[in-house]
C-alpha cells in the first residue's frame, strides 16, 4: 500500500457557521431561497441569472461585484430544496478555482426565531490564486459577515428590528 498522497487531494476546506434569525422559520425559509433576491439579500452579488427552475430545483448563474482588481468573478450553480426537511444542498457546476464547492444549507425552529446553517466543503486547485487552507479562512470569514447581514434584512422584513417598529 502506498502512502504518496495524489496531488490535489490533500485536506479539503470545511466551514460551518450559523446564526439565530429573530424571525419565524417559513418566512426565513422563503427570502434566503427566493434566489432573484440574493443581489439584494447578499453584498457579495451583482446579479443573478436564473437558467433552469423547477419547485425545488434552480441552475443558476451569480456574479461578483468586481474585486480589488476589477475582476468580476462568475460561475454556474445548482441548488435543490427540500421545503419538508428544511435544508438545501448546493453545488458549483463551473467550479472555476475550486476542484469543487459543496454547500448544505439548514434552517431550524431555535426558542421563537430560526437558526440558519451553512456548511461548506470545498478544495481549491493548484493553480488558484489561492489555496484551500487561504480560501477556508476567506470562506470563513465571510459567511458570518453575509448571515449578519442577512439576519438584519430578514427580521426587518419580519417587523423584528427596532428599525421596523418606527
Amino acid at each position: 500500500m502506498s502512502s504518496t498522497v495524489e496531488p490535489g487531494t490533500e485536506t479539503a476546506g470545511h466551514t460551518d457557521n450559523s446564526i439565530v434569525i429573530d424571525a419565524d422559520l417559513e418566512h426565513v425559509w422563503r427570502m434566503t431561497n427566493d434566489l432573484a433576491s440574493w443581489p439584494d439579500l447578499f453584498t457579495e452579488y451583482a446579479s443573478i441569472e436564473i437558467l433552469e427552475q423547477t419547485e425545488t430545483y434552480f441552475r443558476f448563474r451569480l456574479s461578483m461585484h468586481p474585486d480589488e482588481n476589477g475582476t468580476v468573478w462568475s460561475w454556474v450553480s445548482e441548488r435543490t430544496l427540500d421545503p419538508a426537511t428544511h435544508t438545501v444542498r448546493a453545488r458549483r457546476v463551473e467550479p472555476g478555482p475550486f476542484e469543487f464547492m459543496d454547500i448544505f444549507w439548514s434552517y431550524e425552529r431555535e426558542g421563537t426565531g430560526t437558526r440558519m446553517r451553512w456548511v461548506q466543503d470545498f478544495r481549491m486547485r493548484p493553480q488558484a490564486p489561492i489555496d484551500t487552507e487561504g480560501m477556508t479562512r476567506r470562506i470563513d470569514g465571510n459567511s458570518k459577515v453575509q448571515m449578519g447581514i442577512i439576519k438584519e434584512k430578514v427580521e426587518a422584513a419580519a417587523g423584528r428590528t427596532p428599525e421596523a417598529a418606527r
